[in-house]
């Protein structure tokens, strides 16, 4: 997923997901998400739960915890993205598509970020959340075996800091976890409650002895202890690419697949001599190793935040030759189309961009009609979806006059029927 219009800042647990859990009585448990492909959202602490078809919940002794049916099974990886293989075969097939690239996931410890709200019990705070439909029944959590092994390390060393700490615990009650392949961390405490120099104090002493960026917030406040961003490196081709992530904007959750997607992107496009319009490019994920294969690209994103870091990867590593501009995927279809000027174009001159490309990376809801019109007049088009049931529905609308060269599936998501897939459609 690359995309703001749909994501939290933390993680979104979904179908499959699992959790290694111990409630107040200590009984260790595994939490589960049940695998469906009709999945309904429940949220927690801005995080997306993906629970599916009827679940029958099991109550242990105590009445405290809930379990799901379906296991957090490394063995079934194999199985389970093959069963993703078939489906995006079959979505694609109406479109004489080839064969698709499958690009897997590491079992475990896969992604870097995590989001947890936390629950008072005896006088102690603990990492929790709760099962779909009932808030009442926290499930407390001592690590999280889909996330990566810097924020399982981090988890029960920062909750001891706290219960030892009066001013870090006082009025505590949201953590956030970003870390990197790279080795970066930063970790996000949420208060209700001004922060004052004594929490600042106690919190750079806290940063300095876990090797962390800190963030202090409350409302109307942000601390920042070392850089309010963590740094990703990612090698695309044999060149590596340092990325900037910022505190509260997105990142691609699982880091070894992006590296994969980055990767296929790069030799789909192709060496070109022409340019690549991108839509929906967030902090310059996939613009800085495109823009190293094209004469010139134009990006557009809506949100502040990632347009801020995309201008600072783009300087961070010597990429000159993309101008990015705050405009919607529609106001860029007008300005295009000469419908009316845009002041957030000036100085910028699109007639003179020769454009033989356009990659996009839309929402779960796909490119809605007017953008797949606007993608139908390029050459070709490289496309990177969250929602293979969308992509087939836009490919649908290009059929006509693009057809499928190649096609990948990107686990990015295991143990869930979420996927992320990739297609390059060329002009017949």
């Amino acid at each position: 997923m690359g995309r703001h219009h749909r994501r939290s800042a933390g993680g979104d647990y979904r179908s499959g997901d699992a959790v290694h859990l111990l409630h107040c009585q200590r009984h260790c448990l595994w939490f589960h998400f049940l695998d469906s492909d009709q999945a309904v959202v429940r949220t927690l602490a801005r995080a997306e739960f993906r629970a599916g078809d009827p679940v029958d919940p099991v109550r242990d002794q105590a009445g405290l915890v809930q379990r799901m049916s379906v296991p957090f099974d490394p063995a079934s990886y194999d199985r389970q993205l093959e069963e993703k293989t078939v489906r995006l075969r079959e979505l694609l097939a109406p479109f004489d598509a080839p064969e698709p690239q499958v690009f897997d996931s590491p079992r475990e410890h896969y992604r870097l970020r995590a989001e947890f709200r936390l629950w008072r019990e005896d006088q102690k705070r603990y990492y929790a959340m709760f099962a779909p439909g009932d808030n009442r029944t926290p499930i407390l959590l001592e690590g999280l075996p889909i996330a990566s092994e810097r924020i399982n390390a981090l988890m029960p060393v920062l909750r001891e800091r706290w219960e030892a700490s009066p001013t870090l615990n006082h009025k505590l009650f949201q953590v956030d976890f970003l870390t990197t392949l790279a080795g970066d961390a930063m970790i996000t405490m949420c208060y209700h409650r001004p922060l004052d120099a004594e929490w600042q104090a106690a919190a750079e002493q806290l940063a300095a002895e876990l090797n962390v960026s800190l963030i202090g917030r409350s409302k109307g406040q942000k601390l920042i202890i070392g850089q309010d961003y963590v740094t990703e490196k990612l090698d695309v081709a044999g060149r590596t690419f340092s990325y900037r992530q910022p505190e509260g904007a997105f990142t691609q959750p699982n880091g070894t697949v992006n590296g994969k997607m980055l990767n296929w992107a790069f030799d789909a496009l192709g060496e070109r001599q022409d340019d690549l319009l991108e839509l929906y490019c967030g902090n310059g994920n996939f613009t800085l190793p495109l823009a190293t294969r094209v004469r010139k690209v134009l990006a557009t994103e809506i949100s502040k935040t990632s347009v801020n870091a995309a201008l600072s990867n783009l300087d961070d590593n010597g990429v000159d030759n993309v101008t990015l501009v705050r405009l919607s995927a529609e106001e860029l279809t007008e300005a295009l189309n000469e419908v009316r000027p845009f002041r957030r174009l000036h100085g910028v001159d699109l007639k003179s961009y020769d454009f033989g490309s356009v990659f996009v990376d839309p929402p779960r809801a796909g490119m809605d009609p007017d953008t797949c019109e606007l993608t139908r007049r390029f050459e070709r088009i490289l496309y990177i979806s969250c929602n293979p049931e969308t992509l087939a529905a836009n490919i649908a609308q290009l059929h006509d006059t693009h057809r499928v060269e190649r096609c990948a599936l990107f686990d990015q998501f295991p143990y869930t029927h979420h996927m992320e897939s990739g297609v390059l459609l060329v002009r017949r």
